[in-house]
């Protein structure tokens, strides 16, 4: 099971990387703040963003489990989804610009992490067509492994990445962030062509 743990670890890793709202809170917070306030920040996305992954996760299990037929069409779609996702990464690049206002208390960053994370509509539907999908190709009893090894890569990506930012924050520009993504987008095409291959 140690195979599925790593699966979902790195499909975390490669979900977690690319530079939106989420990642550029923890960037500019970790730029701008105190150690101990760029930390904080961190583990507030890290919050959301597992409580959102397990909502998607869960929930869309539990649809596919009482519709079995739900499955072939989420793991398409799901598929063809990440297929998506991974191929508008590669194409875009990644601006500084968002998230600066960090120079705020702790709960109004909460509050503005939960817009970016549960408020977000396409953040919904690409997390819960994904996690379904990938539930959806687990052998049985691998659900545990899976999601703990998707959160653990939250936890671990927002707190590295916090912790570089403030020791090498001058170095981190707009080609390097670019270049992230990229290889996120490509991380992120093969395990929806293995989506496609498991309907198949």
């Amino acid at each position: 099971m140690i195979s599925i743990y790593l699966q979902g670890l790195s499909l975390g890793l490669a979900y977690a990387a690319p530079i939106g709202m989420q990642n550029l809170f923890v960037i500019n917070s970790a730029m701008t703040q105190k150690f101990g306030r760029a930390i904080a920040t961190a583990l507030i996305v890290i919050f959301w963003d597992l409580s959102l992954g397990l909502a998607c996760f869960l929930g869309m299990g539990a649809l596919m489990e009482a519709l079995p037929w739900l499955q072939k069409i989420i793991l398409g779609g799901g598929g063809a989804l990440v297929i998506y996702i991974g191929a508008g990464l590669i194409r875009s690049k990644a601006d500084l610009s968002g998230g600066k206002n960090v120079d705020r208390p702790l709960w109004k960053i909460a509050g503005s992490a939960f817009v970016v994370t549960w408020l977000n509509p396409q953040a919904l539907i690409d997390g819960t067509l994904m996690l379904g999908a990938f539930r959806a190709s687990l052998p049985a009893g691998g659900e545990p492994y899976f999601i703990t090894g998707f959160a653990s890569a939250s936890c671990i990506w927002f707190s590295c990445l916090s912790i570089l930012v403030h020791i090498i924050g001058s170095k981190i520009n707009h080609t390097v962030l670019t270049w992230l993504n990229r290889i996120c987008g490509v991380v992120i095409i093969l395990y929806g062509i293995k989506l496609l291959c498991n309907l198949i």
